[in-house]
């Protein structure tokens, strides 16, 4: 049985978002051809502080999608075995100079103290994982919703946001019908 059945421990209830909200300044850049070099840096930041666990690392986000403006944050993903068993990753983590953000169920996310890399830990069959790839490799392939989905960023960062969660939170419905499109792109290949 997967670990995702039989955690070591009960996950957390609740979201924990470490300091609280914050204000954020956020501004597209123009797609920077140097931010796949920051995230195989992060990726061997991140395997070597977890050493010989069997993790799944992947770069997601905006900063992966050759051609798309986006926040200057990688976004990195990472799957272990047991996202309850924080002793296993996230120590290692924090050592390695990373910074404990937000604990929720299913999900850690640990950043950079100067915010430019944002580590996504999930259990490795969550199907979270899956839906950030669907997202990024139908994004890489596709002009027409890799456009929309610049253009509803634009839009929204027009307004002022108290976090960076609302944000997010505000493009869901584009996310939702760009990856109905890629789902549907998907099955009929």
């Amino acid at each position: 049985m997967s670990p995702l059945q039989h955690p070591r421990r009960p996950d957390v209830t609740s979201v924990e978002i470490v300091g609280g909200a914050e204000a954020i300044e956020v501004a597209l850049h123009p797609y920077d051809d140097r931010w796949p070099s920051v995230y195989e840096e992060h990726r061997r930041r991140i395997a070597a502080a977890l050493g010989d666990a069997d993790v799944r690392i992947e770069h997601i986000g905006s900063t992966s999608v050759p051609g798309l403006a986006a926040k200057p944050i990688v976004d990195v993903v990472v799957g272990v075995d047991d996202v309850t068993a924080e002793e296993d990753y996230l120590q290692p983590l924090l050592d390695a100079g990373y910074v404990l953000r937000v604990r929720e169920p299913g999900h850690r996310l640990v950043r950079t103290p100067s915010r430019d890399a944002h580590v996504h830990v999930y259990q490795r069959d969550d199907p979270a994982i899956d839906e950030y790839l669907l997202l990024r490799d139908h994004l890489r392939s596709d002009p027409q919703d890799r456009a929309l989905y610049e253009g509803t960023k634009r839009a929204l960062l027009e307004r002022q946001w108290s976090d960076m969660n609302d944000y997010a939170d505000a493009k869901t419905d584009v996310i939702v019908a760009i990856k109905a499109r890629a789902r549907a792109r998907r099955d009929a290949g």
